[in-house]
């Protein structure tokens, strides 16, 4: 079996997690995923803080959900505010309808 990587979910977590959820149309979905993968490549994943993301799109190319985590709440909000994650975030906001990120604490995992 290959060896899983990516982020890991544990309770209590010692890390600051974030869902974004993005609502897309089935004509813009790789559009708006090909622009996240780009800026988590040159930017998100380099920032202070950050610990691995996933990328998550339903059946119907509708919705897009990003998982991730970061070890302090006050680095994924300096990201966020940074010149560059807000240009990402307006190109994002054209290809979609809605997004909203959401901090979240981890309260229970299973399996």
């Amino acid at each position: 079996m290959p060896k899983i990587t990516g982020p890991e979910i544990t309770s209590p977590s010692p890390c600051q997690t974030v869902i974004t959820t993005f609502e897309t149309t089935p004509g813009t979905c790789q559009d708006l995923l090909d622009a996240l993968q780009e800026a988590y490549a040159g930017f998100i994943s380099k920032q202070p803080g950050f610990i691995a993301a996933g990328l998550h799109v339903n059946d119907a190319q509708t919705r897009i959900a990003n998982y991730s985590q970061w070890t302090r709440r006050e680095d994924f909000q300096a990201m966020l505010r940074s010149e560059e994650m807000r240009a990402h975030n307006r190109r994002f906001n054209d290809l979609c309808r809605s997004f909203e990120p959401v901090l979240y604490d981890v309260v229970a995992t299973y399996g």
